[in-house]
């Protein structure tokens, strides 16, 4: 029985982390900035709008 587990272990693949070209490194970037920022001016909309 653990052979057959070991069997199906080895076969699977993992997410392995690959190091991303520096272009997808910069867009990951500025999607991150753009995300936080939508979500700062979301958020002070919010709190100007209850006041």
């Amino acid at each position: 029985m653990s052979s057959s587990r070991r069997s199906s272990t080895s076969s699977r693949r993992g997410a392995t982390r690959r190091s991303a070209p520096s272009r997808d490194r910069w867009l990951n970037r500025l999607l991150d900035i753009a995300v936080a920022s939508a979500l700062v001016v979301g958020s002070a909309a919010l709190l100007i709008s209850q006041l």
